[in-house]
């Protein structure tokens, strides 16, 4: 009999071929091989109540009025609220929602174990349900770096949880050491970067009829991320007339949405580089290698990241990166064939991107990828932990 694993997260699939980040839910999945994957996660305005997907029994708990309940949508729970204040109300109703949705599933599915995917706010609920409940059931706390990186405070609260999990892991150094350095360093963490399916994520994927369809005569490049302050869009965009300077055929993709799009879109519009930029929404997980793969360079000179899962599937892709200058960064490029790592001013940027597309000889990258990241790896690992 296979063992019950109850899998926390507030980024999960609402629904099938959903936009959102797809790391958890990917993993999850191929965990069914092994486990007996039952979800919680929060609901969304169209998502079913239950459903089973790829083997997994989704369960997605209620927190307010369904069609508001947009506090873990697209973009995140703390993207949504630096955007609209007015969710902060939601966020009590939310912990409750989630806690007694808890307590439910432990009664009806009696899981053996649960698995938390980021310390706040999953990972608090998990803990709280170890304390007060009569059966206590162990749990292991995943931080993917927003929980980290981007949540500052709530440190004693955060040590607190982070001590009473069976196993605690990160999906990059970074994060390993902030979290020594700033709550506890005597905790026991493994590091376990969020895998990608290099079947799926290669450089066979190019497609040169996207660069004809969306009339790209020059250099190729590619953004794909949140549109949002800490990725350090704004940066790219000024950074575009000096690249189109030296590149007049240049076009810059951005794949996301965000909390800034109506200021960067403005932007673009006052830099009077219009048609240089190509805004094409969120785009299916499925459909995104023959961006990577067609691209001649990835830019995104992100000011904070945790697990910058885009870095490695434009790698897998053979795709170059030109990126910001944090921890993860230096940790996940080994070469200048690789790609660059850029200071935070348009000028660095684009200089950046300048070499890179300057670059001869471009060297591929999957097989080292396949070896560090692959989901097969990935999965393995987790095992392990989740046993």
């Amino acid at each position: 009999m296979k063992r019950k694993v109850l899998v926390m997260a507030s980024t999960f699939a609402r629904w099938k071929d959903d936009t959102l980040p797809p790391f958890v839910y990917e993993l999850s999945k191929k965990l069914t091989s092994t486990f007996d994957i039952i979800v919680l996660a929060p609901s969304y305005p169209a998502s079913k109540d239950f459903e089973t997907m790829d083997n997994m029994k989704v369960y997605r708990f209620h927190y307010f009025f369904k069609k508001y309940e947009k506090l873990a949508g697209s973009g995140g729970i703390l993207p949504t609220l630096k955007k609209n204040k007015w969710y902060y109300f939601q966020v009590p109703f939310f912990l409750m929602g989630e806690f007694f949705a808890l307590r439910k599933r432990i009664k009806e599915d009696n899981p053996d174990i649960i698995h938390a995917h980021w310390i706040l706010p999953q990972g608090l609920i998990a803990y709280l349900n170890y304390k007060i409940s009569r059966k206590k059931v162990g749990y292991v706390v995943t931080s993917h770096g927003s929980d980290i990186m981007g949540l500052k405070g709530f440190l004693f609260l955060k040590k607190a949880i982070l001590k009473n999990a069976k196993k605690i892991n990160v999906a990059s150094n970074a994060i390993k050491k902030e979290i020594l350095e700033n709550i506890d360093s005597s905790l026991t963490i493994e590091v376990i970067p969020m895998g990608i399916d290099t079947d799926l994520f290669n450089e066979d994927k190019k497609d040169i009829s996207l660069k004809k369809k969306n009339k790209i005569d020059g250099p190729f490049l590619l953004y794909v991320g949140r549109i949002a302050p800490e990725k350090g869009i704004d940066l790219l965009i000024e950074a575009m007339p000096e690249v189109i300077n030296k590149f007049p055929e240049v076009k810059l993709m951005i794949i996301g949405e965000g909390t800034i799009k109506e200021e960067i879109v403005n932007r673009v519009d006052e830099l009077n580089i219009k048609n240089k930029i190509i805004f094409m929404g969120w785009v299916d997980n499925k459909k995104l290698p023959k961006y990577y793969a067609t691209a001649d360079v990835f830019v995104c000179p992100s000011r904070r990241e945790g697990s910058p899962v885009s870095y490695i599937e434009s790698l897998a892709c053979g795709t170059p990166l030109v990126v910001g200058d944090i921890p993860i960064s230096n940790e996940i490029i080994k070469n200048k064939e690789m790609g660059l790592v850029v200071k935070h001013n348009p000028e660095d940027v684009s200089k950046g991107i300048i070499s890179v597309i300057s670059m001869k000889n471009k060297k591929r990258f999957n097989s080292e990828i396949k070896k560090n990241y692959d989901h097969k790896v990935i999965v393995k690992k987790f095992e392990e932990v989740l046993r």
